[in-house]
C-alpha cells in the first residue's frame, strides 16, 4: 500500500526503507507477533506517555519522535533532563540494541541505526540557539495572563500598548515596556484625558510583575530576531520532519518563564496555522517531557490555557503528547482529550499509589485476555500498555507491548557535539546574534534628554531675562539717581547765581533808597534790605 503522503513516500524511498513508518502507520512495538501502531490521521488527537521513573518513557518518546520525523512530520521536544539530545547522532550498536532488534523481528522491517535532523534551542542561549519573541507579538492580553494581572491592570496594559501604537513606538523587549509604563505614569494626567483614568498604583504593580518575570529570564526571551514559527514547520532534503529540541534543564525550574514560552508558542501556532480538519497526518507534533513538573508548578492561567489549546489546536493539525509519571498528574480537562495512551509500569506499594494505578488501569478499554491492573503493576522496563485511536477514531482494546528501541543515540551528548550541531544548523545565522533596534526605550530616552535640555534652556533663558531685567532696573534707578543729583546741582547753581544777582540788584536799589534816607547808615541799610528782597524774589521766580 502506498504511503498517504508524498513526504512519507520520499522519506521511505530515500532512507532505503530504514524507517519505522510501516503500512502507512507509525510502528510503536509488538504485542506478541502483532504489530502495534499509531495511525497518522489520528495522531493529532493528542496522547500521553506515562510511567514510573526508569520504566522507559523517554525511550518511547524518542521512538515516536523518530517515526513522526520519518513520516515527514516536524517535531518539537521539551528536553528536561538533556537525554533527548542524542537524536542528532546515530545510535550505538550495543548488545542491548541488537538483542531487542532480534526479539522484535525488526531487521526484516528495515530497522537501522541513524541520526535525525535536529535544531537545538535554548531561551537562555546556553545549550542551543536563542529563542526569542517580541513584547508586541506576545500582545497585552496574553502578557497580562502570564503576569497574573487583575482586570483593571489588564485594561491599563492594553492602554499602554494602544498609546505605543498611536505614537508609533515599537515594544520589543521588557525595557521598552517598562519605559512606556514610566512615560505614561509621568504624563498620566495628559493621557487620562484621551485614554481614561490611569492609576499610578496599577502601573507600579505591572512594573513589579515584569521585574519578577525578568528575574526568570524574560530579558533574554523578549528580543530580536523573533522566532518565526514557520521555521519549525520544515523538513530536510530527504523529506524527514525536522526535530526542534528546546533545552529545558534550566527553564523547568522557572515555571513562570516556562509558562510564558508555552503560551506564546501554542498561541502562535494557533494563529499561524489554518484549519485543516481531518488530515492524513499532523502538521506538527509536540512532546512535553516530565509534564508533571509543569502541571505541579504552573500558574493557574497556564493550566487553563493548555486545556483550551489542547481542545482547539487539533483542528489546526497539531498533536500534543504529554510525558509524565502518572495520568493523575495531568488535569482532568486535558486528560480527557488524550486519545493515544502509552502506559508504562506504575508502582503500587502504598494505598495512594494503588489508587492511582487502579485509576490508570480503569481508563483503558479492557482486554479480556489479562487483568489490566495486575499487568500494569508488573510491567518490565521497555514494556507498556497501549491503547490508540483506530482509523475510525475508536479507542482500541488495551494491549501489552514491547516498545521498539530508538534508531538514534540514547542519552546525552557532549558539549562539543552539541556545539557542532548548533553551528551546522541552517537556522544558526538567523537566530544566533541578537540585535537591539531603535524602539520605545531608545526613543523615550532621547525624548527625556531633549525635554531635559529644553527645560534647562528655558530655565537659563528665564534666568537670563530676569538678570537682564534686574540690571536694566538697576541702571534705570542709577539714571534716576544721577538725574536727581543733576537737578539738585542745577538748582544749587541757579540759586547761587540768582542769589548773587538779586543781592547785587537789591543793594543798588537799596543804595538808591538809602541816599534818600541819608548818611552812611541809610546807605548800608538800604543795600542789605534791597539784597534780601532781591534774593527772595528770585527764589520765588525760579520755583515758579
Amino acid at each position: 500500500m502506498d504511503c498517504p503522503s508524498a513526504d512519507c513516500r520520499r522519506a521511505y524511498a530515500l532512507s532505503g526503507g530504514e524507517t519505522m513508518f510501516i503500512e502507512n502507520k507509525i510502528l510503536i512495538g509488538r504485542s506478541g507477533e502483532e504489530k502495534v501502531f499509531i495511525y497518522p490521521q489520528m495522531a493529532n488527537r493528542h496522547g500521553m506517555i506515562a510511567g514510573a521513573t526508569g520504566t522507559g518513557k523517554t525511550i518511547t518518546l524518542k521512538v515516536l519522535a523518530e517515526s513522526f520525523s520519518d513520516c515527514g512530520v516536524p517535531v518539537f521536544l521539551a528536553d528536561v533532563k538533556g537525554d533527548l539530545a542524542g537524536m542528532c547522532l546515530e545510535g550505538e550498536n550495543s548488545e542491548n540494541i541488537r538483542s531487542r532488534v532480534e526479539k522484535l523481528g525488526l531487521s526484516e522491517l528495515g530497522f537501522s541505526l541513524k541520526k535525525y535532523p535536529v535544531n537545538f534551542f535554548d531561551i537562555y542561549g546556553e545549550k542551543g540557539m536563542p529563542l526569542r519573541t517580541t513584547v508586541s507579538e506576545m500582545g497585552p492580553l496574553l502578557l497580562s495572563r502570564i503576569l497574573d494581572l487583575n482586570d483593571t491592570q489588564t485594561d491599563i496594559l492594553t492602554v499602554i500598548f494602544k498609546i505605543a501604537d498611536d505614537q508609533e513606538l515599537l515594544l520589543i523587549d521588557t525595557k521598552d515596556l517598562k519605559a512606556m509604563l514610566q512615560y505614561v505614569g509621568d504624563n498620566a494626567k495628559e493621557f487620562s484625558l484621551t485614554y481614561g483614568n490611569i492609576s499610578r498604583q496599577s502601573l507600579g504593580a505591572i512594573i513589579r510583575a515584569i521585574i519578577a518575570l525578568e528575574a526568570e529570564g524574560a530579558e533574554l526571551f523578549f528580543g530580536e530576531p523573533a522566532l518565526d514559527i514557520r521555521d519549525w514547520l520544515s523538513t530536510d532534503n530527504t523529506g524527514r520532519g525536522r526535530i526542534q529540541i528546546l533545552d529545558c534543564q534550566k527553564l523547568i525550574g522557572r515555571p513562570a518563564m516556562y509558562a510564558t514560552f508555552l503560551l506564546y508558542m501554542m498561541s502562535e501556532l494557533f494563529e499561524t496555522l489554518p484549519e485543516t480538519g481531518d488530515a492524513e497526518k499532523p502538521k506538527m507534533v509536540f512532546f512535553f517531557d516530565e509534564a508533571h513538573m509543569l502541571f505541579n508548578t504552573a500558574p493557574r492561567i497556564l493550566l487553563e490555557k493548555v486545556e483550551q489549546m489542547v481542545k482547539l489546536i487539533r483542528s489546526k493539525g497539531v498533536g500534543i503528547y504529554f510525558v509524565t509519571q502518572s495520568p493523575k498528574d495531568i488535569p482532568d480537562g486535558v486528560l480527557a482529550q488524550l486519545g493515544n495512551k502509552i502506559q508504562h509500569a506504575l508502582h503500587a506499594y502504598t494505598p495512594a499509589e494503588q489508587k492511582k494505578a487502579k485509576a490508570a488501569a480503569a481508563s483503558f478499554r479492557e482486554n479480556p485476555e489479562f487483568d489490566t491492573y495486575e499487568t500494569l503493576t508488573s510491567l518490565g522496563i521497555g514494556e507498556a500498555l497501549i491503547s490508540v485511536l483506530d482509523e475510525e477514531g475508536i479507542p482500541t482494546v488495551v494491549k501489552k507491548c514491547k516498545i521498539l528501541p530508538p534508531q538514534s543515540r540514547m542519552g546525552a551528548i557532549t558539549d562539543a557535539e552539541r556545539e557542532r550541531e548548533i553551528r551546522e544548523s541552517l537556522l544558526y545565522s538567523k537566530y544566533e546574534e541578537n540585535f537591539d533596534r531603535d524602539s520605545a526605550y531608545e526613543f523615550l530616552q532621547r525624548k527625556s534628554l531633549t525635554d531635559a535640555a529644553e527645560a534647562q534652556k528655558a530655565k537659563e533663558e528665564a534666568e537670563a531675562k530676569k538678570l537682564q531685567a534686574k540690571e536694566e532696573a538697576a541702571l534705570q534707578k542709577q539714571k534716576e539717581k544721577e538725574a536727581e543729583r543733576q537737578r539738585k546741582r542745577t538748582r544749587s547753581a541757579v540759586n547761587q547765581v540768582a542769589g548773587s544777582a538779586a543781592g547785587t540788584i537789591g543793594r543798588e536799589i537799596g543804595n538808591t533808597l538809602g541816599k534818600s534816607v541819608g548818611g552812611s547808615f541809610g546807605k548800608k541799610l538800604g543795600g542789605n534790605v534791597g539784597a534780601s528782597l532781591g534774593r527772595g524774589l528770585m527764589k520765588t521766580l525760579f520755583k515758579m
